[in-house]
């Protein structure tokens, strides 16, 4: 199936943090692995970030009913604070290769993110991918809130 007739879906929120505090989450692997949860989780995520365009990450997460869900991809555009495009391939299904991007804009003192993911497999995985990422999004609101600002 070409590109263009594949699914996929955009996501915006809105969080009080400026940009490069809300990259940082994104990137920096303890950082990830404190919000990184879209479900409940036996313990924290662990990620491993190569940020550099070319670059692998990997995000593992142990579920509370023993499953493990391991991600991962390569890094294709990095512009610091402002946009990450990444490949995404579960471990389960290695041949599923779909595109992340994530901007993060300006807006007052905050920042505004739109997520987008495209290149879904079929409209089953692209509907489970806008749970799991609206969950992690909002997981993200509250470390946000609660960790506080860096010296």
């Amino acid at each position: 199936m070409p590109d263009a007739d594949r699914p996929s879906l955009t996501l915006t929120r809105r969080y009080a943090a400026p940009p490069a505090r809300v990259y940082a989450a994104w990137t920096q692997p303890a950082l990830i692995a404190r919000w990184w949860q879209p479900l409940p989780l036996a313990g924290p995520a662990h990620a491993e970030v190569d940020l550099r365009v070319g670059g692998r990450y990997r995000i593992v997460m142990q579920a509370c009913d023993g499953k493990t869900h391991d991600v991962g991809g390569e890094y294709r555009v990095i512009e610091p604070a402002c946009r990450l495009v990444f490949t995404w391939a579960w471990a389960s299904t290695p041949q599923r290769v779909s595109l992340v991007t994530v901007e993060f804009g300006a807006d007052g003192d905050g920042t505004l993110l739109t997520l987008t993911h495209e290149r879904f497999f079929d409209a089953a995985a692209c509907d489970g991918h806008r749970r799991g990422w609206s969950a992690l999004l909002e997981a993200l609101t509250r470390d946000l809130d609660t960790r506080p600002e860096p010296a």
